[in-house]
């Protein structure tokens, strides 16, 4: 009974979420239908979207100055608990004074939420295939793992997230820390996409490229490259290998900003 309480509490504010909770967001601007999808880069695996006035939190770490300048969330994504991706301190600052932020994630996020934090959000728990609507927004968690043997244990299948969104007319695709898994390479009119490269953790650059060139994706952000030595995958490489003949288009950014 409880767990169609709080799903019946989702659905009603994901309806009922009409009021942006701060200004316009800087960043790329993507023409899309009913307004502009707005991309802004934070930090390795962290950023920012903004579509018909929403904002989109993914993945927010990193303390709060990075993100003073920002609007508040409407929304929040996280793909799975590792430290570099979900931070209870860092989200519960970024949150609004007043009012509850839908956040989807999957289930071993949601076990290590603390209780100031479930306070403050209204939380959607996610399984891999599984979907829901926040704000006009279409949310689908997509299967984020490695595939690599002796790897399983940095990711494994079935417990992470990935997330297919879709938005004014857009289907973007958040891969999360994955390899190139079967799921990636079959997906279909992908309009944006943010994939990751660093080893051991997430693709090598050959095998990112091979997964672009088989899904095809309009707009590629390469991001979550650095490994934990601090050294960078080489995104000239994969441009090289993605081929300029795919009219498929890598966008470098400043994911990692001098401190």
């Amino acid at each position: 009974m409880r767990q169609l309480v709080v799903t019946s509490v989702f659905v009603l504010l994901c309806r009922v979420v009409s009021v942006s909770h701060g200004g316009e967001l800087p960043g790329d601007k993507i023409a899309a239908d009913n307004g502009t999808l707005v991309v802004h880069p934070v930090q390795h695996a962290t950023f920012v979207m903004q579509w018909k006035g929403k904002t989109i939190y993914v993945d927010p770490v990193g303390g709060s100055k990075p993100f003073a300048d920002l609007p508040k969330p409407d929304l929040v994504l996280v793909t799975h608990a590792h430290f570099d991706h979900f931070d209870p301190k860092t989200l519960e600052s970024l949150l609004p004074a007043e009012g509850h932020v839908a956040l989807v994630a999957p289930k071993t996020v949601a076990e290590k939420m603390p209780e100031s934090l479930r306070d403050k959000v209204m939380v959607k728990t996610l399984a891999n295939g599984e979907k829901t609507e926040v704000a006009g927004i279409a949310i689908e968690a997509m299967p984020a793992y490695n595939t690599t043997p002796g790897k399983e244990k940095f990711h494994p299948k079935g417990r992470d997230n990935g997330y297919l969104l879709t938005m004014g007319g857009k289907r973007v695709y958040v891969a999360g820390d994955t390899e190139d898994t079967p799921e990636m390479r079959t997906l279909k009119g992908i309009d944006v996409a943010f994939l990751p490269m660093n080893l051991p953790y997430t693709m090598s650059v050959e095998k990112a490229a091979e997964a672009i060139r088989a899904f095809r994706p309009k707009i590629v952000y390469p991001y979550h490259f650095r490994s934990s030595d601090g050294t960078k995958s080489d995104l000239e490489e994969l441009k090289r290998l993605v081929g300029a003949d795919t009219g498929i288009e890598i966008r470098v950014r400043g994911w990692y900003p001098e401190r």
